[in-house]
């Protein structure tokens, strides 16, 4: 079938606006997972990754080629979601110190108040006082790859089963009872988050995959201080036991985190899987290199599976949608709350305004709207997508939301929703990662490193898009640096940062 132009699509949409507005508003449901990364999903080119659910949602809409985060970390990117607020705004700058006010305005509470039937379900990592919407059922903070809890107005109840599983349970058994009216829902997986524990029944999906290191992955950190203090690498942090499971004994493993909580059932499918690859890692005795890139191996694998367990429920929310004639006027939203590292710089993890982390998958469906098999190249940033929402709702957009809706390009429209990516940084534990702030404008990155490490970053990201070399004081560069400095300061008054602006002075 031949590919509608633009305006074709644009006149799609108007009739279809006009029906809708006619009739029903367009339904919306919002998935967004847990440090999942673009470089292992199969619409972003990945030849690792196996996502076909997800890619389903691509093949039916459109791919963000550069959707970025304003706060590369769990609850601050779900705030930033809910509010259309940079961190500084909402409240919520990081997970070890911030507590999120959910009396604050939220595009979920917009909706409710305009008619839509609205629900979080599973993980949302910002407290338990959801307020204004129509239900929630939430994991008590990161939840548990099994039997987790769950919190909803009616209290705390432990629900037996893998975390995906259970979360799209409950969010089709609320679609069940809601889907004659307009909604919108957030289903909010745990997936694939540290410590990346699959289904057993996907053990074995991505072990024989040969896995090609990344070229930086034994970068030296020359030149970037803030990189080579960081603790997230795959050589020296990532732990045996804990990420891995390979531990010395059954006993030490039945004592350790998630595996507390598994019924017998659950444990011995773990067990059954991974002591022979104990076994085999003992009889080789590896060390050095050769250690590293076995670690590395078995990250990948246990990601993917993981990976692959929730992309599994995925098309089981894609199928209700289908079965029950919902899917025309249902706008599905893929994302994750922010990027993460698959062995680039030798890191997992995230927090870093590097491409790697401060990028995010988006990938966006709505028939009639959204062209099938389409890209989106324009610059996004996770704090649009509340204005989107409300917009596509026909709900009136709050004047102190801080993002811009990009419905327009959605609709075809050739316009710049931005011309510029403002990020911001704060947590200073986990991984010592320095807090920074900075700007990219797509070709060059300017980042401006504070407490643990003070000093500035310069990129070129057309000549070294892996980051390696900072230009910062390259007098070659000294003209793009003073103009950066000047949209750095542009950008942190636009969005009212005065802590960066302070440091600015």
């Amino acid at each position: 079938m031949k590919r509608l132009t633009h305006l074709t699509y644009t006149f799609c949409f108007l009739l279809l606006w006009s029906a809708v507005s006619a009739q029903k508003r367009p339904n919306i449901v919002i998935i967004i997972s847990d440090d999942h990364a673009y470089q292992t999903i199969g619409a972003y080119g990945s030849t690792t990754g196996h996502t076909p659910q997800i890619d389903r949602i691509a093949n039916g809409g459109a791919v963000f080629n550069r959707a970025y985060v304003t706060n590369s970390i769990c609850g601050p990117s779900r705030a930033t979601l809910l509010t259309g607020k940079y961190s500084h705004i909402n409240g919520f700058k990081d997970n070890e110190t911030s507590n999120f006010d959910h009396g604050q305005d939220t595009f979920l509470k917009q909706l409710t108040k305009n008619g839509y039937k609205t629900a979080w379900i599973g993980k949302i990592h910002l407290g338990n006082n959801l307020q204004g919407v129509t239900d929630y059922d939430i994991l008590v903070g990161q939840g548990h790859y099994f039997n987790s809890d769950f919190i909803s107005p009616q209290g705390t109840v432990r629900s037996e089963g893998y975390v995906s599983d259970v979360v799209t349970d409950k969010a089709l058994t609320w679609l069940k009872t809601h889907h004659d009216d307009p909604f919108c829902i957030v289903i909010g997986h745990k997936a694939t988050h540290r410590t990346w524990m699959p289904d057993p029944q996907d053990f074995g999906k991505n072990d024989d995959k040969e896995f090609t290191l990344p070229a930086t992955f034994y970068d030296n950190y020359e030149g970037r201080p803030a990189a080579a203090q960081q603790e997230m690498s795959i050589a020296k942090h990532l732990r045996m036991g804990y990420d891995l499971k390979m531990y010395d004994s059954v006993e030490q493993m039945r004592k350790s985190g998630n595996f507390k909580r598994m019924t017998d059932a659950q444990f011995q499918a773990y067990v059954d899987y991974y002591r022979p690859i104990y076994e085999e890692l003992k009889q080789k005795n590896l060390s050095g290199k050769a250690l590293a890139e076995w670690k590395y191996k078995r990250y990948m694998i246990d990601y993917l599976n993981t990976a692959e367990s929730m992309d599994r429920n995925i098309g089981r929310v894609l199928d209700y949608l289908e079965e029950n004639n919902l899917e025309d006027n249902t706008l599905v939203l893929y994302l994750s709350d922010q990027g993460f590292y698959m062995g680039e710089h030798g890191w997992f993890d995230k927090r870093w305004m590097y491409e790697e982390s401060f990028r995010t998958p988006m990938i966006a469906k709505l028939p009639g709207v959204i062209r099938p098999h389409s890209t989106i190249d324009n610059m996004v940033m996770n704090i649009d997508l509340a204005p989107t929402f409300l917009e596509l709702a026909g709900v009136a957009v709050p004047k102190d939301m801080q993002g811009q809706s990009i419905l327009p390009l959605w609709k075809g429209e050739k316009k710049d929703i931005r011309k510029a990516a403002y990020y911001h940084y704060y947590e200073n534990g986990e991984h010592a990662v320095s807090p920074h702030f900075g700007v990219s404008d797509g070709r060059y990155k300017l980042i401006r490193f504070y407490k643990r490490v003070d000093g500035w970053e310069f990129y070129d990201l057309q000549s070294d898009p892996s980051e390696l070399k900072n230009v910062y004081d390259d007098p070659k560069y000294k003209k793009e640096v003073e103009r950066m400095k000047k949209l750095l300061k542009a950008e942190a008054t636009k969005y009212k940062d005065t802590e960066a602006l302070q440091l600015l002075r």
